[in-house]
């Protein structure tokens, strides 16, 4: 199984002591967060792409995922939700076009640092925006996307979020389908399966063949919390047998930015128990 670390952890530090921190820890693989400080995808500059990719050839580090799922970078007087804002579904239409533009950005900057595929949420249907119209709304402007990703040979992941307008794995199958696009897929994380109540083998075969990265995590029963593998009551073992009868082969990215003041700490103790657990 190939093990990548998020350098949403390192959210206080830059993205190259991120990257020489999980290079020093033993991860094949790194998902790089799109947002400030690390790479904001505000717009896309080759030289600063060139310099990253370079970075991670020094490492010998793979990238598992952009992630740009949040872009906190964006705000200046946040508002009252700005988690997963702006957003596809925003109610105003200038937030819906500047997220659009950072996505375009984002699947530029992947293909120019050699990753396969980048991630985004559905958004949250907020008030004047129910989630018929919200849905109507995500499909209108996902399309344009996807046909950009096609052009570039970039894979977008949606990431289920508990509690967003896409939570469920049969949302986003049913968004997938819909879409028919081949470069629409999941950016899989296992602990909101385990949060939302999902069957975690039922949700990974159910998106069989279109989940491009996971994101694991451990958690405090089914509390959303991210803990370092092992310090919660998370089932590794079961969910390697689950991967493995799918036949995945792609990262198992570890997300743990609950942990910005001891990020290395963090990788290494998650990495020396996902080897025990997983080998």
């Amino acid at each position: 199984m190939k093990l990548a670390f998020s350098t949403n952890a390192f959210a206080h530090q830059s993205l190259s002591t991120a990257i020489a921190g999980i290079a020093r820890c033993g991860y094949t693989g790194i998902e790089i967060l799109a947002d400030k400080p690390h790479w904001y995808p505000d717009r896309f500059d080759a030289a600063v792409a060139a310099k990253i990719r370079k970075l991670l050839d020094k490492a010998g580090l793979a990238v598992s995922n952009i992630n740009a799922n949040c872009t906190f970078g964006y705000w200046k007087d946040a508002p009252p939700e700005p988690f997963f804002e702006p957003s596809l579904v925003s109610p105003l239409p200038k937030l819906r076009r500047d997220r659009a533009r950072m996505i375009k950005n984002t699947l530029a900057f992947a293909q120019a640092i050699g990753a396969d595929n980048i991630s985004i949420t559905s958004g949250k249907a907020l008030p004047t925006m129910p989630p018929d119209q919200a849905l109507k709304m995500l499909r209108e402007n996902l399309r344009p996307l996807l046909d950009t990703a096609q052009k570039l040979n970039i894979r977008i992941g949606i990431e289920c979020e508990p509690g967003l307008l896409v939570e469920w794995a049969t949302e986003l199958r049913d968004l997938i389908d819909t879409l028919g696009s081949p470069m629409l897929g999941a950016n899989l994380d296992i602990g909101h399966s385990v949060v939302l109540g999902e069957d975690v083998p039922s949700a990974l075969k159910l998106l069989r063949g279109r989940i491009w990265n996971c994101h694991i995590e451990d958690l405090p029963g089914r509390k959303h919390y991210h803990l370092i593998p092992g310090l919660g009551t998370f089932d590794f073992v079961a969910l390697k047998r689950s991967l493995d009868t799918l036949g995945y082969d792609r990262f198992v990215t570890v997300e743990l930015y609950t942990y910005p003041d001891q990020p290395e700490y963090a990788a290494r103790k998650s990495i020396a128990h996902l080897r025990k657990v997983l080998a």
